[in-house]
Formats: C-alpha cells, sequence, structure tokens
C-alpha cells in the first residue's frame, strides 16, 4: 500500500473540530444518546476526586481482574479494575513485540468468549449503495491480507503522573506508563471491505461497533463500545485484524476480529467488531463526545475536539525504585513512541534533568511504531536518585492539562535506588 497522503494527517483537526460543532448544535445524530444526558456525564467525569498519592500503587498480586481471561501474573501485570496493565519492566528482553500474554487489557466491561465459526460482520448504512454486507471469517479472510506493525496505547495511558507528579486533578483509571503494547497485526483493509459493501461517494463517517457488553455509565446505558472515523481514516490504513503475532487473535483482545487504527489512542481500535455503520449524515457516540474529550483549564467550557492521534512518551524498563550498583555500569534500557510521527531522538538524564544524553536507538525509527533505546548508567553515589527520559519526534507536539486525565506526555521522573 503506498504511503499515507500528508494532507490526510492535516484533514483530521478540522474533522474532529466539524464533529463536535454538529454534536453541540445538533446536527449529528448521536446514536442514541442525547446532548444533555451526555454533557451531565462530562460535567460529573471533571468534577471526579483527583487520584491522589495512590494512584501508582498496584494491586494485591493475588487479585484477578473481572472478566479478563488469560492469566495476569503479579510479575508482568498490575490489576486495574477491568483492566491490566503491563508492569514496564516486564518488557525488558521481549523485543520488538510485546507476546500477547505480556500485552495490556483495556476492558469497558469483560471479555466475551465468541465462537469464530459462527461470527460474521454487518457492514451497513446509509452511506451503501446496496442493502448490508455479511461477512463471516473465512469470508475475512478470502480478502487481500496485509501486515501492519503497530503500538495500541489507551489514552489515559501515563494518567496517575497528573496527580503524583503534576498535582492535576484527573479522574480515570490511574495507569503508570504500561497501558501499550506493541505487535504484528494481520488482516483484511478496510478500504476493500468498504469497496466490497459499495461505499457511497457522499459517505462522511464509519461506525464499528463491538460485541462485548453493552456500557453503563451512572445508571445511563450508553449501549456497546463503538467510535465514528472519518471515511478518510478508514480509507487509508485502517484494518481488520484477525492475527496477533502470527497468531489468531486472543479472547482478551478482540477474537476473531478487532479494528486496528494505527496512531489513534486505543478506543477507535474496536475489539470483537461485530458490525460497521457507514453514513451520510455526521455520527457522534459517547467515546467521541464525552469520554475521549479534554475538559478542563485551557479547553472550552463544553471540551475538547475528539481525541485521535496519540502523544509522544517515553519509559524505562525498570521497576519504580529498582536497586542499581554503585560503582559499576548498568545499561539502561527503555522505549519511546508517539502516534504522531516517528522518534527521532532519545535523551536520558541520570541526575534529574540537569544534564542531558543521547541514547541509543536500537531499532529504524518508523510511523506508529516505539523505538526501544538504550544507555549506559555508572552511578557513583548510593541513595535515592531520579532518571529523566525524553523523545523528540519530527512533528514536536505537546499536550495541555486537562482534567480527564488523557494523552500524558510529560517527561517521567523515575526513582530508582543506588545501592
Amino acid at each position: 500500500m503506498p504511503p499515507r497522503p500528508s494532507h490526510l494527517y492535516q484533514a483530521e483537526a478540522p474533522y474532529d473540530r466539524a464533529r463536535l460543532a454538529q454534536f453541540l448544535d445538533g446536527r449529528a445524530r448521536g446514536a442514541g444518546i442525547d446532548r444533555r444526558t451526555l454533557l451531565r456525564l462530562a460535567a460529573a467525569a471533571t468534577a471526579t476526586a483527583p487520584l491522589g498519592a495512590l494512584a501508582t500503587a498496584p494491586a494485591a498480586a493475588a487479585d484477578p481482574a473481572p472478566g479478563i481471561v488469560k492469566p495476569l501474573p503479579a510479575d508482568v501485570f498490575t490489576v486495574r479494575g477491568t483492566n491490566a496493565e503491563t508492569r514496564f519492566a516486564a518488557l525488558a528482553g521481549t523485543g520488538h513485540l510485546t507476546p500477547a500474554g505480556h500485552f495490556f487489557v483495556r476492558n469497558h466491561t469483560r471479555t466475551p468468549r465468541i465462537d469464530a465459526a459462527t461470527w460474521q460482520l454487518t457492514v451497513h448504512g446509509d452511506g451503501l449503495t446496496g442493502g448490508p454486507l455479511r461477512l463471516g471469517l473465512d469470508e475475512l479472510r478470502a480478502l487481500p491480507a496485509v501486515t501492519r506493525t503497530a503500538f495500541l496505547e489507551c489514552a489515559g495511558n501515563g494518567r496517575s503522573h497528573f496527580a503524583t507528579q503534576q498535582g492535576q486533578q484527573v479522574s480515570g483509571t490511574a495507569w503508570t506508563l504500561g497501558a501499550i503494547g506493541q505487535a504484528r497485526w494481520r488482516g483484511a483493509r478496510l478500504f476493500d471491505v468498504l469497496r466490497r459493501a459499495g461505499l457511497r461517494p457522499d459517505a462522511v463517517d464509519v461506525l464499528p461497533r463491538g460485541l462485548d457488553d453493552e456500557v453503563v455509565t451512572d445508571g445511563v446505558p450508553l449501549g456497546r463500545v463503538r467510535r465514528p472515523l472519518p471515511v478518510a481514516k478508514a480509507l487509508d490504513d485502517v484494518i481488520l485484524a484477525y492475527e496477533m503475532n502470527g497468531e489468531p487473535l486472543p479472547p482478551d483482545h478482540g477474537h476473531p476480529v478487532r479494528l486496528l487504527v494505527p496512531g489513534w489512542t486505543g478506543v477507535s481500535s474496536i475489539k470483537w467488531l461485530g458490525d460497521i455503520e457507514v453514513s451520510t449524515q455526521p455520527l457522534c457516540t459517547p467515546w467521541n463526545t464525552d469520554l475521549y474529550r479534554l475538559f478542563g483549564p485551557g479547553h472550552p467550557e463544553e471540551g475538547s475536539a475528539p481525541l485521535t492521534r496519540q502523544t509522544l512518551k517515553s519509559a524505562f524498563e525498570l521497576d519504580v525504585d529498582a536497586p542499581l550498583p554503585a560503582g559499576r555500569i548498568t545499561v539502561l534500557t527503555g522505549r519511546s513512541w508517539s502516534g504522531a510521527a516517528p522518534v527521532r531522538r532519545v535523551e536520558v538524564s541520570t541526575d534529574g534533568g540537569h544534564r542531558w544524553h543521547r541514547a541509543l536507538l536500537r531499532d529504524t525509527p518508523a510511523r506508529n511504531r516505539w523505538v526501544r533505546w538504550s544507555f549506559p548508567h555508572l552511578p557513583r553515589h548510593r541513595g535515592p536518585a531520579e532518571l529523566l527520559a525524553r523523545a523528540t519526534d519530527t512533528t514536536g507536539r505537546t499536550q495541555p492539562p486537562n482534567t480527564q486525565g488523557y494523552l500524558f506526555d510529560a517527561v517521567v521522573r523515575h526513582r530508582v535506588q543506588i545501592v
């Protein structure tokens, strides 16, 4: 497939602004949730108490995550409600791809068990020239297959650091930096599926929906997880993935078929895909009007445009307070990533940010992929210390404060003990 045209990057921001304006003035179809209810939920979310000092405390080692199928060993995962966060130190030595057994889990409800033999995808809506298209897994696999190596990351990854490091009040799951994983995904292009379904030239939105349980927030039924994509993005690099690292998708990661939307916040990559609506009207759901927008200082009262692209982050493959020997070289390792552009440079500070040194990149930078890096460190004095890592991509994107705790991209102060 040819590289993504640069004008499509530029088209996403106007699309987001237009959808927000259409939702606020009633011109967008809200998929069963009225504007007043959504704004009430948004107001309730922004009033949530701060995560506080306990935000980064791991759950008890023996606690299971409700509704997650795979094992969650305590040395690999921290359980956070219905979710499981990967301990970043557990990624050391796992390679460029994250094994399925180490991949984080973000569930709005619980993992459904779906029979691949009877699974069916329905593509429907007034944005098609004909009636609904229905495809089973064998029919989907018969379409030309493509492979994408890309990371998936929750929009709230790093959220706990808003409270513990920056003193900001935020709400939501208290992720540290482990709500991310990278895999090699194989599947059919959404472009090919929409073309087979008969995409109309005046279609504007594509709305995938999952087969997990309906979500209820503050007593309000929000329906199944769904989030619209602009047609331009849907026709670009999005795939309907049925394999992960050369194997069928595991249940917790979308079996039998999930959407993969490279570079965008993880909620766009709908798991357990059941149907796709194609519309000639702008579409809105709770997941692009309330749950994945920015509220708070620096943002309009009604909130920002819906979140799409991920931001820039770096993380050490070390536990907090990990012991490092004084007088001996320790090779520090970590990973950096950006949803906007390839990572160009990574720098490490071992003295709390006073001096910065270039790290060695161990992967060729590429769009929608992280890079692994390393840096030799010779600590000389015993006691507590802080390590910092910062990355630069080719866009220089920054992220303003917000009360929902999304898109954290500040440099994280990683505490270690020199012994």
